[in-house]
């Protein structure tokens, strides 16, 4: 399988710029289950910043695909005005073994593998709300592979599987949804958010992004009996897009202890059990 993605600098910093968008390039091959072989740099840059900023941004993709185990073999560079920098990556796995955004069943566990909030906090910090220290937890999170949680997925014989990037949590969720014909309920108060991520949410410090995922999810999310506020709040959680987000996965309730064993075996850490999958009309959320 080859896939690509790529996107412009939500740090500062050029190396971490580099290694958050590989991660997430990354991210697309982990969310089947399969392994990362061969990765070439897209590269886009203005030749004013110099050699050092492209090699920084360039070491910062290098090291995470070689802890992915893959080999960046190349790639092609452009003089543009806005940075822009991401990954070509071409993995394998065995064609009866994909894991799909298709195929979860009436029951199973709903697990996330890393919290929620990037674009809430990258927002917070563009207007001075988040300082250095907040973002930190954020940026480690964002740079932090995916490929643990993919072997312990596999392992558990996960039914459907995504990476949580562009359209939020409620956007892949409904992609799961959707393509499986099930519904799903999350417990919104077992779904991981960083530190100030809720507060902002609620005082409309949220990416513009945002908003037209909300307007779409409205279609999907209950509101049953929440106010409008406390429901409005929760969509901007819910909505908020994602860069180098976790793994959303379905996990059959008899595997649930195996997964949850597997990852924190691999990561060290629990993964966080949000909700399930119900019967119903597909595509429908209820919190």
């Amino acid at each position: 399988m080859l896939t690509v993605d790529f996107f412009t600098p939500i740090v500062d910093d050029p190396y971490e710029f580099g290694r958050i968008a590989a991660a997430n390039s990354l991210s697309d091959i982990f969310a089947m289950g399969a392994s990362a072989h061969v990765a070439l740099n897209l590269l886009a840059l203005d030749s004013a910043l110099g050699a050092d900023v492209a090699a920084e941004i360039l070491r910062g993709g290098a090291d995470a695909a070689a802890e992915a185990g893959a080999f960046v073999a190349g790639g092609h560079t452009i003089d543009d005005n806005e940075p822009k920098y991401g990954l070509t990556v071409f993995g394998t796995v065995h064609p009866e073994r994909i894991v799909r955004n298709a195929g979860a069943c009436a029951g199973d566990a709903l697990y996330l593998t890393k919290p929620i909030g990037t674009g809430i906090m990258v927002s917070a910090r563009s207007v001075g709300l988040a300082d250095d220290a907040a973002m930190r937890p954020v940026i480690d999170s964002m740079a932090t592979l995916n490929k643990n949680a993919s072997e312990a997925m596999v392992e558990a014989g996960v039914h459907a599987a995504t990476d949580v990037t562009g359209f939020g949590l409620a956007g892949h969720l409904h992609e799961i949804l959707v393509a499986s014909g099930q519904a799903a309920h999350l417990e919104f108060a077992r779904i991981p958010l960083f530190d100030g991520a809720w507060e902002y949410a609620c005082a409309y410090c949220r990416p513009n992004r945002a908003f037209a995922i909300m307007d779409k999810a409205e279609a999907y999310i209950e509101r049953g009996d929440l106010d409008a506020e406390e429901y409005d709040n929760r969509l901007g959680i819910l909505c908020d897009p994602q860069t180098s987000g976790g793994i959303l996965a379905a996990v059959p309730p008899c595997n649930a202890t195996a997964f949850e064993r597997a990852y924190e075996r691999r990561c060290g850490t629990p993964p966080w059990r949000i909700g399930e999958i119900t019967a119903g009309e597909a595509g429908r959320i209820t919190m």
